[in-house]
C-alpha cells in the first residue's frame, strides 16, 4: 500500500493513514538513534514557489536523516527558469531526469497534480496556493493521535481565515476518515469555509457547524486549530483588515477549555496565539512542528518504496 504521489488529502483512506503512523513511530526510532542511510543513493529537488520555513526544512532534513540527498531552490519563482517564461511541466520534465523524488510548493491551486502528470519520479505536494496541504494534515493527525491518544470521537474546531487556508481544508478531507467527528467553523465573515468543503464533509457524513463565538466551542473542544490571517492572499487591505486579530487564543480562553484539549497551529503564526499561551502544556504546536520531520520522513520512505 506504498504511496507514489502524494497529491491531495482526498486520496487517503483509513488503512493508508494508519500504515502511514505506524512508519512514522518508526521514523521517530530512527532519529532517536541518530538517522539512516537506507537512502544514501536518492537525491530529493524542491521546487519551492512560494515561502516556507517548516515545510521546506523539515522536508530536506527528513532527506537527510534518510541519508540522501537534497538539491533545489527556495525561491523558485525568481531563481529558475520559469522567469524566463518557461513552463511548470518543462520545469518537471527536466527536473525529474534528475532526481527520485520532487517537493513542491507553488502558488496556483492544481500545480501538483499538473507536475505528477508530466513527472518520472514521486511529486509530493508542499502546498498548492490555497487549495491543499496535505503533509501538513499527515502531521496534524499524527499530532492529534500523540496527544490524545484517538482520532475517532473528536470535536475539532477551526479557527481563522478559512477560506484561504488550505491546511483547513486538507485537515478536513482528512478527518473524514474518522468516527463521531465534529468540526466546528469560526472565522470571520470575509473568509468562511468554502463551500466545496463543506459539500465534500456533507458526502461524508461529517458533522459540521460554522459558529461566530469562540469561547462557546472552546469549551467542549478537543483541538483548537488555530491559523493566520493569510494577508498575502487578500485582494484589498481592507478585506485583510476587516478579518485580522477577531479571533485570538490568549490565556482568558485558557481559562474555559478543556484540561485534556490542545491548541495546534500550521504556523507561521501573527498574534492570533498569544505567547504567553507558549508555556500552557496544552500548546501543541511546536511539538506538532517537530513532528513534520517524522511524518516526511514516512511520505519519503513510502514514495521510494513504490517505485
Amino acid at each position: 500500500m506504498s504511496l507514489y504521489h502524494v497529491l491531495g488529502a482526498k486520496q487517503f483512506t483509513r488503512p493508508m493513514l494508519d500504515q502511514i503512523f505506524e512508519v512514522t513511530e518508526e521514523m521517530e526510532r530512527i532519529v532517536a538513534e541518530g538517522g539512516s542511510d537506507t537512502y544514501r543513493n536518492k537525491v530529493m529537488t524542491t521546487l519551492f514557489f512560494e515561502p516556507s520555513t517548516r515545510t521546506r526544512l523539515s522536508f530536506e532534513s527528513a532527506m537527510s536523516r534518510l541519508g540522501g540527498k537534497v538539491i533545489g531552490t527556495e525561491n523558485a519563482a525568481q531563481f529558475s527558469s520559469t522567469i524566463k517564461g518557461e513552463t511548470l511541466e518543462d520545469t518537471i520534465r527536466v527536473v525529474s531526469a534528475y532526481s527520485d523524488v520532487i517537493v513542491i510548493r507553488h502558488t496556483d491551486i492544481g500545480a501538483a497534480e499538473r507536475a505528477a502528470a508530466v513527472s518520472t519520479v514521486p511529486v509530493l505536494n508542499a502546498g498548492d496556493g490555497a487549495g491543499e496541504h496535505p503533509t501538513q494534515s499527515l502531521l496534524d493527525l499524527y499530532t492529534i493521535k500523540k496527544e490524545i491518544g484517538r482520532l475517532d470521537d473528536l470535536h475539532i474546531v477551526m479557527i481563522g481565515d478559512l477560506a484561504n487556508g488550505r491546511t483547513v481544508h486538507s485537515l478536513s478531507y482528512m478527518l473524514a476518515n474518522y468516527k463521531n467527528i465534529r468540526i466546528s467553523f469560526t472565522a470571520p465573515e470575509n473568509v468562511q469555509i468554502p463551500n466545496y468543503v463543506k459539500k465534500y464533509l456533507d458526502e461524508k457524513g461529517i458533522a459540521y457547524e460554522e459558529e461566530y463565538d469562540l469561547e462557546k466551542v472552546a469549551r467542549t473542544a478537543d483541538v483548537l486549530y488555530q491559523t493566520r490571517i493569510q494577508k498575502e492572499r487578500f485582494t484589498s487591505l481592507s478585506e485583510y483588515e476587516k478579518a485580522c486579530g477577531q479571533y485570538i487564543i490568549d490565556s482568558e480562553l485558557l481559562k474555559v477549555m478543556k484540561q485534556d484539549s490542545i491548541i495546534l497551529h500550521p504556523l507561521p503564526r501573527a498574534g492570533e496565539i498569544a505567547v504567553e499561551v507558549d508555556e500552557d502544556p496544552r500548546a501543541a504546536y511546536f511539538r506538532q512542528a517537530q513532528n513534520g520531520l517524522f511524518v516526511r520522513m514516512a511520505l519519503l520512505d513510502q514514495a521510494f518504496r513504490a517505485k
